[in-house]
């Protein structure tokens, strides 16, 4: 009897054996790439903001409003700065500048996935420098000389509130944008306009070395911690006790206040949202159509609150 040794061996052998099908990853982009991508993607689901934000913005400050952070030209800023990317440190011991000035790590995350729904958040900031009658840009980093003469110009890709803060020689921090002197205080911004600081005049660094600190956020809804802390409320005149009919109540408007915004605060929001930032810093050699000196920090997750904090550092020697 013939065993059917040979045709089992030929049956195996002409078998195909395929492993599992595999996704393909979602390929990674970086910060600038990220930015971009919401110009053609469709706008994430916006969920209702906070009743007390609400109330203050739909009634005093119009959400098409387009502000512009005005300040003089003056000898300021006089402090300098190191580096300025928003995550915590990954050191026990930060490291620090030769006058204690701690330095804040780089994000070490370069490239992300885009998000499977919504859009990313993000902001584009550069810096320019008056340099022989032309304001040109110039790295962010630095380093900048007295009688330098720049602007800082913000661009969001998303529609959402922003907020510019600037830390004094006390450690506390003061908003320098929204300004009461621009647009009414409001500071709500719309995608891929140009917000620039200050927009009629330049920041001017004087003899004195130092570090300029300024920290921004942007996020999709206003930010209840920083909007109780900058806008306060007026009441309405109340009407003469002799008068024949009342008016109507006319809703209460926002001012602006000379808030202090602690330190500690800052050390929060700068913690809790940096967590899942792409950050990325792009020069002329930076691969791309677009050749510039910008630094781009953008939220991947795409969620509908989204945030993004950035530290802008200017060193002045």
């Amino acid at each position: 009897m013939v065993k059917p040794t040979g045709m089992l061996i030929a049956l195996v052998a002409g078998c195909t054996f395929l492993p599992a099908q595999q996704q393909p990853a979602h390929k990674e982009l970086t910060a600038r790439e990220l930015f971009y991508t919401a110009a053609a993607s469709p706008p994430a689901p916006k969920s209702p903001p906070p009743a007390a934000a609400t109330s203050a913005k739909a009634n005093t400050r119009p959400a098409s409003a387009a502000p512009q952070v005005a300040r003089t030209e003056s000898p300021k800023p006089d402090k300098k700065t190191v580096v300025a990317h928003s995550t915590p440190p990954t050191r026990s011991t930060p490291p620090a500048t030769p006058d204690g000035t701690p330095v804040v790590a780089a994000a070490v995350r370069h490239t992300a996935p885009p998000p499977s729904s919504g859009q990313p958040l993000g902001l584009r900031y550069i810096i320019t420098k008056l340099v022989d009658g032309k304001m040109v840009e110039v790295p962010a980093d630095g380093p900048f000389q007295a009688g330098d003469r720049i602007r800082i110009t913000v661009v969001t890709n998303s529609p959402g509130y922003l907020y510019i803060i600037n830390q004094g020689s006390s450690g506390t921090w003061k908003p320098i944008f929204p300004s009461a002197d621009v647009e009414d205080g409001n500071n709500r911004v719309e995608p891929f306009h140009d917000y620039v600081m200050p927009p009629k005049s330049r920041m001017v660094f004087d003899s004195q070395p130092g570090v300029e600190k300024l920290f921004v956020v942007l996020s999709r809804e206003p930010e209840n911690d920083l909007e109780q802390m900058i806008y306060s409320l007026q009441k309405p005149s109340k009407a003469s006790p002799d008068a024949a009919e009342p008016e109507p109540a006319k809703p209460a408007p926002t001012t602006l206040v000379a808030a202090n915004i602690s330190d500690d605060m800052v050390g929060h929001m700068r913690n809790v949202y940096a967590r899942d930032l792409v950050i990325e810093k792009v020069d002329e050699s930076t691969p791309g159509d677009r050749h510039e000196k910008a630094v781009y920090v953008v939220n991947p997750t795409g969620s509908a609150d989204s945030r993004v904090v950035a530290d802008i550092a200017l060193a002045h020697q």
